[in-house]
């Protein structure tokens, strides 16, 4: 970037493009150099418009010009997440046309690739960066109207019956809730938010109804948000009925009237007004230099951020657009709408449009579990992470981005319901069956008993869309029931070409003990692999009633000579070795339960320690831990955005020598 300029491409060559590039003559900070479309034709169509010279008929070749520095993605809502996804891989900050994605699981993969790759992005709101939202929150600041208790904004309109078009087209992202709903729900976070002193606030609960037409988008929609200390906002959005398209706010003391929210002073940055009314005094009106055109602002706030050396602007941050396509999707829920793409069907691509399969570079490592024809990831993710609640939507963007990770291997269990069921849903829609380990368990108490392993691993099987599961495993241990039934039982299973191999989760390794003792003198196979706890943690007292530690010394030296693999869940202490278990501000209350101990704090000093020395997070110091035991260990993890499985990878850079886990646990 120049001392003063962000020179700008410009992917996509619609009306909003248009806008854009009429705004960024009149940017302090920001110019168009480049525009790139689908077709040479449209390119150049509007680079003669706008007196741009570099036009590319193709979006990589945009993304591949070393002149551009950032990106700005106006393609259809569908395309946001793919191209600004591609932009931040190649290097180029990113400005997103609003809504950043379909949802919010898209908007973190986003999010995610600007993080990895050290570049800038913003959401284009541009009403967030306008100086009259500047000068609103400023007024809540000074208390001009007291405490904000209630928010009126509304944005509709209404276009002709086209069921091709845009607005009506789900496959498209159509519908009022995502094209313009997204700016009454942004204000009202954000004036809930000034009201306590904080950038933004989400909501406690969304309440909404609305009318679906026959396309299967929302036509016009309204919504009722709660936010914490009873703070309420009454929204409305539509794409076939007009609204009033102004926003109002009750505080305490008075309202403030805004009766243009969105487009404020126009694409030509005229004056625009507020109106105060302050308690028991006169209405006052209020004028605001726009000081440029409505898209310049943007373009110039993404412009400050970098100059300022930050990768988030102030109006518009992260965690914002994160929040704001959350209680968009919750809007959508409560009135039915889902789009195509966040259902299962048949697709052998990713959110970037990729084919699903590890990217080169991937640092993931592998073992082998005996009896599982395939290496196993080191890492394994829980499926309850990913398809709890059955959201097909958030399941598929994590576990494509764990395959591309180089993961294969993935954990759930009967008793977890949805989460099998989506589980089943991803792998058939990706027909990636044959690369991926499935670590399958049942049986959990108070079912456990051979004959009801029998009935819930037939029932897994078929939520899971397939014949057979690499790994099995009995969800608890029943110690009224013979250690040689369940050999039987899962030996059966075995012989039937449902399992590959099998073992127990929290089983003590006495009984596993007692369990390969039956099944050697009885020539049956063996138990390969358990499922316990194990951690730099010593777990004190269990998560869940049942629950069995190999943490312990002798526990693991049993391990080391018996050379079972361990598919470790609660590796890393459920966040003990992160803020979460800071002795100093006080544990979370469950943390405390479970691993609050002299020696465990002791351990977390440690990992500190040896993780400042090599450059790492504490947190990736216990995943290694786990990771680096001198017999087969796997380490259970349950990521539940983009960024938490990105940084969930960094233990896979860390080794350790066995003098080191020794001293780490003392």
């Amino acid at each position: 970037m120049s001392e003063s300029i962000l020179n700008f491409g410009v992917l996509g060559t619609g009306n909003i493009a248009k806008a854009f590039a009429e705004g960024l003559a009149g940017s302090k900070r920001g110019r168009a150099i480049a525009v790139g479309s689908r077709s040479r034709e449209s390119a150049e169509a509007f680079g003669r418009e706008h007196g741009i010279e570099r036009c590319h008929g193709r979006y990589e070749d945009l993304l591949a010009d070393d002149a551009v520095e950032a990106v700005y993605v106006c393609t259809p809502h569908p395309l946001h997440a793919e191209w600004a996804i591609k932009a931040a891989e190649a290097g180029k900050h990113v400005l997103c046309e609003k809504p950043i994605a379909l949802n919010q699981h898209q908007a973190g993969a986003i999010v995610e690739a600007a993080r990895s790759h050290g570049v800038a992005l913003m959401e284009a709101f541009m009403y967030r960066a306008h100086p009259q939202t500047r000068r609103i929150r400023e007024l809540i600041h000074e208390g001009a109207i007291g405490e904000p208790r209630h928010v009126e904004a509304a944005f509709g309109f209404r276009v002709g019956w086209n069921p091709e078009s845009r607005l009506l087209d789900p496959e498209l992202g159509g519908g009022g809730i995502l094209d313009v709903g997204c700016y009454p729900a942004s204000f009202a976070r954000l004036v809930m938010g000034a009201g306590r002193g904080e950038r933004f606030a989400d909501p406690e609960e969304v309440h909404a109804a609305g009318h679906v037409g026959e396309t299967g988008v929302d036509e016009h929609a309204a919504a009722l948000l709660r936010f914490a200390g009873d703070r309420t906002a009454q929204i409305a959005a539509a794409v076939r009925l007009g609204h009033e398209n102004a926003a109002r706010i009750f505080g305490t003391e008075g309202r403030i009237d805004v009766p243009s929210p969105w487009f404020c002073g126009g694409k030509t940055g005229e004056p625009c007004t507020l109106t105060l009314h302050r308690a028991g005094g006169d209405p006052e009106t209020l004028t605001v230099e726009s000081g440029g055109p409505l898209f310049a602002h943007e373009a110039d706030a993404l412009a400050e951020a970098i100059a300022a050396g930050d990768r988030e602007t102030d109006a518009m941050p992260w965690a914002d657009s994160l929040g704001n396509m959350d209680t968009l999707d919750r809007w959508r829920r409560a009135i039915g709408v889902t789009y195509p793409q966040e259902t299962p069907r048949p697709s052998r691509v990713t959110l970037a449009n990729r084919p699903v399969e590890p990217r080169e570079g991937h640092r993931m490592r592998y073992g082998q579990v005996p009896g599982v024809s395939k290496p196993v990831s080191k890492l394994v993710y829980g499926a309850l992470a990913a398809g709890a609640g059955g959201d097909f939507a958030k399941a598929q963007v994590l576990y494509d981005q764990w395959i591309e990770s180089g993961g294969n291997a993935l954990d759930t269990g009967h008793i977890y319901g949805k989460s099998d069921e989506t589980l089943g849903k991803w792998q058939a829609s990706r027909g990636i069956r044959d690369r991926i380990v499935i670590a399958a368990k049942g049986a959990h108490t108070p079912n456990c008993y051979p004959e009801a392993m029998r009935r819930e691993l037939a029932e897994s099987l078929e939520r899971l869309q397939t014949e057979h599961v690499e790994i099995y495993m009995l969800h608890r241990d029943n110690l009224e029931v013979p250690v040689g039934e369940f050999v039987d039982a899962l030996n059966e299973a075995a012989d039937q070409g449902r399992v590959e191999a099998f073992g127990g989760s929290n089983w003590s390794l006495e009984r596993v003990e007692a369990f390969n003792q039956y099944a050697e003198k009885h020539g049956k196979r063996p138990m390969t692999v358990i499922s316990n706890n194990l951690s730099l943690a010593e777990m004190i007292d269990p998560v869940w009633p049942g629950c069995v530690h190999v943490s312990d010394r002798e526990s693991r030296k049993w391990l080391e000579r018996h050379q079972i693999a361990n598919f470790a869940w609660s590796s890393q202490a459920r966040g003990f070795f992160t803020e979460r278990g800071d002795p100093e501000k006080g544990p979370e209350a469950e943390i405390m339960r479970c691993w609050g101990s002299d020696a465990n704090f002791e351990r977390r000093r440690r990992a500190m320690e040896l993780a400042e020395q090599k450059g790492v997070r504490p947190i990736n110091i216990a995943a290694a831990y786990v990771l680096c035991q001198p017999f087969p260990t796997f380490a259970l993890i349950g990521p539940e955005t983009p960024t938490e499985m990105a940084t969930s990878l960094d233990a896979l850079d860390v080794e350790l020598t066995r003098d080191e886990i020794e001293w780490l646990y003392g």
